[in-house]
């Protein structure tokens, strides 16, 4: 079946141009092609998409169009996934974009359009409910963190372990078995980085993804 998908772009040629690539793919359907927030809030709401792929600035007001219109999916159409496009490798509207949780949520910049299976791949991740992070966003992140103290500085060394292993990508039964401890174990090391951290009040998808960002800010992507 294929991936019933909406489009918001304000740029006419580029909208025209990623709609022409995306109507090329079999796997897709594209429900509709839309110039600014309002219509994209109602062609969401007519079409139920499986995927929303927008640029992050829109008219009326130019800012976080993409990002507000992805909390409007996510309250009406919580299984529906949503790729935001952009200029800018701002590690902040990432950030934003994931503070609810990163499930079914990708970040691209723009110049990924031109790659029609570097989109695709994203599209499709983010309709089975992964999560798409730009490498150029890490990279921008990784600088701005160099330029403050580490937020890692206060885990201990077995927190730091804990973490490493999580940035692999490794559930908590996978971290226990390489380091020899118990799930329950660590549980814990994992509740005490997250508070260290400032994420203890966020939602569990999405503050591991932000203790892996930071993870990889301080490493050094």
């Amino acid at each position: 079946m294929a991936i019933r998908l909406v489009l918001a772009e304000d740029n006419y040629l580029l909208r025209e141009g990623m709609a022409r690539l995306i109507e090329a793919q079999p796997e897709l359907e594209l429900a509709a092609a839309c110039k600014d927030y309002d219509s994209l809030i109602v062609a969401v709401e007519a079409h139920r998409p499986d995927v929303v792929l927008t640029d992050i600035r829109m008219p009326p007001t130019g800012t976080n169009e993409g990002i507000q219109a992805a909390e409007h999916v996510r309250r009406i159409l919580p299984e529906a996934g949503v790729v935001v496009l952009s200029q800018y490798a701002d590690p902040q509207y990432a950030l934003q974009f994931l503070e609810k949780g990163s499930r079914g949520r990708g970040y691209l910049l723009k110049e990924r359009v031109s790659d029609i299976d570097q989109l695709l791949s994203a599209i499709r991740e983010v309709a089975r409910g992964g999560s798409v992070i730009d490498p150029k966003v890490i990279d921008a992140l990784v600088t701005a963190r160099s330029k403050a103290p580490s937020p890692l500085r206060d885990l201990t060394v077995r927190e730091g372990e804990v973490l490493s292993e999580m940035a692999q990508g490794k559930n908590n039964a996978a971290i226990a078995a390489s380091l020899v401890l118990s799930e329950r174990a660590v549980e814990k090391h994992i509740n005490s980085l997250f508070s260290k951290l400032g994420l203890s009040e966020e939602r569990d998808v999405s503050r591991r993804v932000k203790a892996v960002l930071l993870f990889l800010a301080d490493a050094g992507g």
